[in-house]
């Protein structure tokens, strides 16, 4: 996990630790390199990602880590034929935006709740009612 005491911009306190090594008074911002690491191997090994959420903060640097790298990641994987990659919701595009990844993915939509619900095939009412 990276952890710091506050919510700012490249703050003195940001350190990385084990989730079990959190004090009271610090925010986990961002997965650390060991998950970023591990989540990479798994999607050079999967044919198919959807992705919903940024793993951080992503807005404010340091915090932007593990979204940037992996978002870069899938996009190369996608590229390359390896991966279908499909992200919905508003902030995981403005994530993929800020790292300069959502023009390689496969498919990208800012519906996020819906997006997942239509996933999962359940009736959207928007859509119900366009087909009526």
């Amino acid at each position: 996990m990276v952890v710091a005491k506050e919510f700012a911009a490249n703050p003195p306190s940001v350190r990385t630790c084990n989730v079990h090594e959190v004090a009271a008074d610090e925010m986990i911002l961002d997965v650390g390199p060991a998950a970023v690491e591990a989540l990479a191997d798994v999607l050079k090994n999967c044919r198919t990602l959807v992705w919903n959420g940024p793993l951080g903060a992503f807005e404010i640097a340091p915090f932007d880590t593990a979204t940037v790298a992996l978002a870069r990641t899938a996009a190369a994987l996608t590229k390359e034929g390896q991966l279908t990659s499909v992200a919905g919701g508003g902030d995981t595009v403005a994530a993929l935006n800020h790292a300069g990844a959502a023009a390689d993915f496969t498919f990208v939509s800012t519906a996020g709740g819906a997006f997942l619900e239509w996933m999962e095939g359940k009736d959207l009412p928007g859509v119900k009612a366009l087909m009526a």
